[in-house]
């Protein structure tokens, strides 16, 4: 089998309308031996960062020498990027191999691509050995395939206004669906939680007896002053003080992101009897691999590529790019998909924008060109439109000059288009 074939096989089973439900992941798992149930570690919910989160949590694992498993989603260009062993992708081959060896089990629950995914992440985990196994969230959380995992630590990131058509469009309701993660007596860590949402996820974390490390009260945070573009920051929960911690990863929204995962892996190792240095934790944050997320993807002209695909997100990429260029307008290429509020996100990027090139990427959900540019010009913007995303990057980068600024985005589809563009023109 080839590896189109099978990403034709798979993406059959991709539907617009996901199929929430744990009978169908429940029944598979228990036909393939249930090996969620033989490995440790980390699950990872919320509605934006918890890519970073899990990929910070990796970091810090393979740091100190603990055999890590990530299972991440989506991906950006190839379908290995979901599931990493030791850091490193799987080879094409060995995962189309372990999808035949088990298609009559996928058959006979009528998996969906997001569940045949899971499972085959479980199945690696476990022929590979790992002691650990990061697990992120794919949609919401109570009915979401990774579920039936039993983690040493649960996560929630944050919680906002996303996938409404699925999860619906009341926030308690939402951090409801997120909270359906926590499980018996095993230890809460929350991000950054308006405090309307963050009480219905306290109330079922109290009904569960899980112990709970709330960010700005149990944990600390505090952006240091430097002039880098980089994370870096002061770190405080219970007797442990870190200054000046540095990441690779760029922005101040990331400090958030890192000290949640800086908390969950020091309460993973103490409820283990597990050492932690400081100095591997420091190396650990300067080696984080996650890519997409305010990214320096070219130079010459300076071309920067984020992942945010909602309000939420993009409020903190605006925020980090106000700081890196403060009263400069940049050029932006975009592409945003039809479910989320794309008129409010061009009107977030149209106060820093010079001009703004307008595509729609091949997801079946993204926004049309003519529907993003009639917003683009409600704000008295510049658009121009353009056939793809690789063709709006390359006409942003004709009209930059060499010393221009392009960020590029409003999608994760967007993002692997655009470094495949970019690989392609190197």
């Amino acid at each position: 089998m080839e590896y189109q074939e099978f990403l034709d096989l798979v993406y059959a089973r991709y539907s617009g309308n996901v199929k929430l439900g744990l009978e169908r992941m429940q029944g598979l798992l228990e036909d393939l031996g249930n090996p969620q149930d033989r490995m440790r570690g980390f699950h990872v919910g919320g509605t934006n960062g918890k890519g970073s989160v899990c990929a910070t949590l990796e970091a810090l694992c393979l740091a100190h020498g603990f055999k890590t498993g990530l299972n991440t989603s989506p991906h950006l260009v190839n379908y290995t990027e979901r599931i990493r062993v030791m850091g490193q992708e799987l080879p094409i081959d060995e995962i189309i191999e372990a999808f035949k060896e088990h298609s009559e089990l996928f058959d006979k629950w009528d998996a969906s691509f997001f569940e045949i995914t899971t499972a085959l992440a479980f199945i690696f985990f476990e022929r590979r050995d790992m002691e650990v196994a990061v697990m992120e969230v794919g949609l919401g959380g109570r009915l979401d395939a990774t579920n039936p995992f039993k983690p040493d630590v649960a996560l929630i990131t944050t919680i906002a206004l996303d996938h409404v058509k699925t999860l619906g469009g009341d926030i308690k309701v939402i951090a409801g669906e997120k909270a359906g993660i926590i499980k018996e007596g095993i230890p809460l860590i929350l991000g950054e939680i308006e405090p309307e949402p963050r009480a219905v996820i306290e109330a079922r974390a109290r009904e569960l007896s899980s112990p709970t490390l709330i960010h700005g009260k149990d944990w600390f945070v505090s952006p240091a002053q430097s002039s880098a573009p980089n994370a870096t920051f002061d770190y405080e929960f219970k007797d442990i003080r870190f200054k000046e911690i540095r990441s690779n990863l760029i922005g101040d929204h990331q400090v958030t992101n890192i000290g949640q995962a800086l908390t969950a892996f020091i309460t993973f190792c103490e409820n283990n009897n597990l050492e932690y240095s400081e100095d591997k934790i420091r190396h650990a944050l300067m080696n984080i691999n996650w890519k997409g997320r305010i990214q320096l993807l070219e130079e010459n002209p300076t071309v920067i590529i984020d992942g945010a695909h909602n309000v939420h997100g993009l409020r903190a990429l605006m925020t980090t790019l106000d700081r890196i260029y403060p009263e400069r307008k940049l050029l932006f290429v975009i592409s945003i998909l039809a479910d989320k509020n794309y008129p409010e996100m061009i009107r977030m990027m149209a106060k820093k924008a010079e001009k703004i090139f307008v595509a729609q990427n091949t997801s079946q959900r993204a926004a049309t060109v003519k529907e993003q540019i009639v917003e683009v010009r409600k704000n008295k913007v510049e658009a121009i439109g353009c056939e793809s995303v690789a063709e709006a990057l390359k006409l942003a980068k004709e009209a930059a000059g060499k010393d221009g600024v392009i960020v590029a985005g409003g999608s994760l589809f967007t993002v692997g288009e655009l470094i495949s563009a970019s690989k392609n023109n190197a």
